[in-house]
């Protein structure tokens, strides 16, 4: 493994983002100890099982609940989304009566068939890799809890059938693929870029379901569109080495904008860097390098404190050298993107800022009426002149909210996104503090509280009015493979699935958070 490259100016940046978080210890041997606590866990898998009946009774099979109507919502091409994105967090809850239910439905999905358009980056870490996360856990650390019928071989067969129809995304002179699709049958929208998080977000899925059914062909896809963001061409696409813009031309797999960021269109390229690697370290030391690229890089140009709270450490965003001081819950996953970086290469500077960058968006969450983060939010930067162009002030109306919290609310929504909890969850799982514990239990709460109408949870129009601002009458699917799977993990008992702090990683979760078994676990499959 090559040397980390944090020097001179990157360093100080490090030293000053951490000065609000505590220290940092790498744990010793026998890593962190954690504290089971049965009942915080037994109330998550409530709120799981009332969202799930829920959605059983008014929606299913239909892909998404409207709670408050109790109607249902077709948004993921009607295959229920909801119910194959709440599998593995049904698996990991061992909650058997909502598994009989789900692996009796997955063999009748018909993945030939839709009549609205595909996205290929939302069906791959939503159907494609909750088919073969439930796969590896029933096949894995479940065997002898699950019977092992013609149903379980069906997971894989129908994550194989899927790939199989999106394959054609990637029919393009380039190989970089389209993401808009049709079925009925399998053919390109005819689009003309694509962002790198719509590329970058597909090799753990697809080279995984390669390793489990021995055809290459779909690592084979994934990899190759993945190799135009791991050497970037031309150079406008790597304003700062190792970040990249976000589009890229279909035809030649050129970069066509500077433009980006750790939120959405780029977030979960860099997660899947590190996480490529944790799941093969033999195949995949180029993405580790490249992951080490962004991580410096980031903490080098892009670190930022706000004036009012200068102890919090936010992430810029950019476009070409210029720096831009807004961030998006969507980017809260990069504290936890840190931490498991810093675990996987030894590395206690990557944690420890990791935990800074985490601490930064424990208080979006303070900071609100509801106690919940809002979708996006910006602030003016401390080391930069308080009248440049790209420096402005909080709006008026904001300035004394600004004043007390460190940030100004852009958009005010909260869409059960699950990235905060997420980054508590990789703290804790790193550090055994139970502060995050805390932290997790508080946001999960605050969530129930707000979110909670009529048959389940729902999306809310404004996280700084008491009562959510309303409700959008809508019930996401990665409520259960996200927000309820993290809140339940932090707080429930060791197993194979969870984050290791030793080295000892069974699995790596994909970033809709379906647990993925690393690379080794191959080689144990009796089928």
């Amino acid at each position: 493994m090559r040397s980390l490259s944090l020097g001179g100016s990157a360093a100080a940046a490090l030293l000053v983002g951490l000065s609000a978080a505590a220290p940092y210890k790498p744990h010793g041997p026998q890593g962190p100890r954690y504290i089971v606590n049965q009942e915080r866990a037994d109330a998550v898998k409530e709120a799981f099982q009332v969202s799930w009946d829920g959605y059983y009774k008014h929606a299913f099979p239909h892909d998404s609940l409207r709670p408050v109507t109790n109607e249902h919502e077709d948004d993921r091409n009607g295959w229920g989304a909801s119910a194959v994105d709440a599998f593995s967090t049904a698996l990991v809850m061992e909650k058997w009566d909502v598994i009989n239910q789900i692996l009796e439905y997955i063999p009748k999905i018909n993945f030939d068939k839709t009549e609205t358009e595909v996205s290929l980056f939302e069906t791959t870490i939503r159907y494609l890799g909750g088919l073969v996360s439930a796969f590896d856990l029933i096949t894995g650390p479940l065997r002898d809890s699950i019977d092992q019928t013609p149903d379980v071989e069906a997971v894989l067969s129908q994550a194989k059938r899927l790939a199989d129809n999106l394959k054609v995304g990637f029919d393009t002179p380039s190989g970089v693929p389209d993401n808009n699709l049709y079925f009925n049958p399998p053919r390109r929208k005819g689009s003309t870029t694509n962002s790198i998080a719509t590329i970058g977000t597909l090799v753990l899925e697809w080279t995984r379901l390669s390793d489990l059914t021995n055809d290459t062909e779909y690592a084979e896809l994934a990899q190759n569109a993945e190799s135009y963001l791991l050497d970037p061409q031309p150079a406008l696409g790597e304003p700062f080495p190792g970040l990249l813009g976000t589009n890229v031309r279909l035809e030649d797999g050129e970069f066509v904008d500077s433009n980006g960021g750790w939120g959405g269109g780029t977030d979960s390229f860099y997660e899947y860097l590190i996480k490529m690697y944790l799941y093969d370290p033999e195949r995949f030391p180029e993405y580790r390098d490249r992951w080490i690229a962004a991580a410096d890089s980031s903490i080098e140009h892009l670190v930022s404190h706000p004036t009012t709270r200068p102890e919090l450490t936010f992430l810029a965003m950019w476009r070409g050298k210029e720096l831009r001081f807004v961030s998006q819950h969507l980017a809260c996953f990069n504290g936890g993107n840190f931490i498991l970086g810093g675990l996987t290469l030894n590395e206690p500077a990557y944690t420890e800022f990791g935990l800074a960058l985490v601490n930064g968006c424990h208080e979006t969450y303070t900071g609100t009426a509801t106690g919940i983060g809002p979708e996006s939010f910006a602030w003016q930067d401390t080391a930069r002149p308080l009248n440049a162009s790209n420096n402005p002030p909080a709006p008026r109306d904001q300035a004394a909210f600004y004043d007390d919290a460190g940030f100004w609310i852009t958009s005010g929504s909260y869409v059960l996104r699950p990235e905060v909890i997420e980054s508590y969850y990789y703290a804790y799982r790193a550090t055994g503090d139970v502060k995050y514990q805390e932290w997790a239990w508080d946001a999960f709460e605050r969530v129930n509280e707000t979110c909670r109408v009529g048959s389940g949870y729902s999306s809310i129009k404004d996280v700084n009015q008491p009562d959510g601002g309303g409700f959008h009458n809508f019930q996401e699917s990665f409520w259960f493979a996200e927000v309820l799977k993290y809140s339940y993990l932090i707080h429930a008992e060791d197993a194979p699935w969870q984050v290791k702090a030793d080295h000892t990683n069974e699995f790596v979760f994909n970033t809709e958070a379906h647990p993925v078994r690393v690379a080794a676990g191959r080689e144990t499959l009796k089928r």
